[in-house]
């Protein structure tokens, strides 16, 4: 019976703490994309290659793909191919995703 208490809390502290909202990255619907969670850093290596700041794209990036599962093709833009990782923002309104 304590098993079952403490996984029902669990539950619903997780609930609390991601809201479907940030789980989707905020795109609605759960990520969308087709990629696989391994496939992220290949992707984002090619989607940051073309930038000064690297370390910090990366991070996001991988961020956004592991929540979305996808990244938008290019170095830049294209985020329209992928709408959870577009519509992600910051808290100040700003993009997350690079």
């Amino acid at each position: 019976m304590a098993r079952i208490s403490f996984l029902l809390l669990a539950i619903l502290l997780l609930a609390v703490a991601f809201p479907a909202e940030v789980i989707g990255g905020g795109g609605g619907g759960g990520g969308g994309g087709n990629l696989k969670p391994w496939q992220c850093s290949s992707k984002c290596s090619s989607r940051c290659s073309g930038t000064q700041y690297k370390k910090a794209c990366l991070t996001y990036c991988n961020k956004c793909c592991a929540v979305c599962l996808c990244v938008p093709p290019g170095l830049y833009g294209n985020k329209a191919a992928c709408p959870c990782y577009n519509n992600w923002k910051t808290k100040e309104g700003g993009p997350k995703c690079p």
